[in-house]
């Protein structure tokens, strides 16, 4: 059964994840052919600036998004760049020289408090700012000095799926605007995302599989280490799993101890310098008996417990990570339902997070 078949159930727990995870192709091809002109003339604005550096302001899954953003900017790019603490300007009042510094502020909804003041200190102190926001009018877009909407649409269910995936989309593009590419990369994944969609069944076995989990580790390394921290978000806040990510070279520093043959670990093996990187953490994890779940290439998912293979074969690396993510978002979905609980609406959560 399709995603978009799933979304039809209009009385089913968790129809509103399940539609917005079936819109990922159109947003995708929405950004393509409407939003990318955009991106590219705010991109060679600020390239046009020269800025020395760049940092990256979020929270929660726009954080993944940004940390994404920091492997595009530092390897196609070159660019020294960190991820910021918000609490050195809201809470400590702290005032760096940021002139001719590039913030880069992400948020789903541009609406926290912390993300506003933050972005306004910087801009006061120097700073580029851009906001990258799936909400045009929000304060955030309204205080930074350039603005991309990433044409997500509105987004009801409380786990970011669209606005993720679509916000992977606009940073890329972005950073081939700042370079000069012409991100062509990127025209293949509205298919690709689809037919990755299409294949529900198979990670609903997966959730069987693993409906019972009291743990998750999730592992990566490079462009898919974002994949991984985001997906165990989404088990964290959907199903309550307890969800570990690590970089594969963190676990080897000592977290390995901890994994045994129960608790399943899923690795993201993208293809390219990122997977080749990651071989000895999957060795070391077949060694000690591990439920190694894979998602990747259809070879590295045949020496696996399990896994979903990604139609990546041919495609670019450092796009590879919006395709990962698609299966990810749906394991966590069908773990949750299966789980009888509701994705919709996890407890103790709201849509947009103010924090100071």
């Amino acid at each position: 059964m399709s995603a978009t078949t799933t979304a039809q159930r209009s009385d089913q727990p968790g129809r509103i994840m399940s539609g917005e995870m079936a819109e990922q192709p159109a947003v995708l091809r929405r950004i393509l052919d409407q939003g990318a002109p955009r991106i590219r003339e705010v991109a060679e604005r600020i390239a046009a600036r020269n800025p020395r550096f760049v940092l990256l302001t979020a929270r929660g899954t726009s954080d993944n998004a940004a940390l994404y953003a920091k492997y595009l900017l530092e390897v196609l790019l070159g660019k020294p760049c960190g991820l910021t603490s918000m609490s050195t300007t809201t809470a400590y009042g702290a005032q760096p020289d940021l002139t001719d510094v590039l913030v880069i502020t992400v948020s789903q909804s541009g609406g926290s408090p912390d993300l506003v003041a933050s972005t306004e200190a910087a801009r006061a102190a120097g700073a580029i700012t851009l906001a990258v926001t799936n909400n045009a009018d929000s304060p955030l877009a309204a205080v930074s000095e350039f603005h991309i909407d990433v044409l997500a649409g509105p987004e009801k269910a409380l786990p970011a799926t669209k606005t993720y995936t679509a916000e992977l989309l606009a940073l890329y593009l972005f950073v081939e605007g700042l370079r000069g590419g012409d991100g062509a990369a990127a025209k293949v994944l509205p298919d690709l995302a689809q037919q990755i969609l299409d294949r529900q069944d198979e990670v609903r076995q997966l959730a069987a599989r693993y409906r019972f989990a009291e743990r998750m580790v999730l592992t990566s390394r490079g462009y898919g280490y974002p994949t991984a921290k985001e997906a165990a978000l989404k088990l964290m806040e959907t199903s309550y799993i307890p969800a570990l990510s690590y970089s594969g070279a963190d676990l080897l520093h000592g977290p390995l101890a901890m994994v045994d043959n129960i608790s399943p670990v899923i690795a993201i093996v993208t293809e390219g310098k990122g997977g080749q990187a990651l071989q000895p953490v999957l060795e070391r994890l077949r060694g000690r008996g591990a439920d190694l779940v894979v998602i990747g290439s259809a070879s590295e998912v045949e020496r696996a417990s399990a896994g979903f293979a990604l139609p990546t074969d041919g495609v670019a690396e450092e796009v590879q990570p919006i395709l990962e993510i698609l299966p990810l978002q749906m394991l966590a979905y069908e773990v949750t339902i299966a789980r009888g609980q509701d994705p919709d609406a996890p407890r103790a959560l709201a849509k947009v997070t103010e924090t100071r």
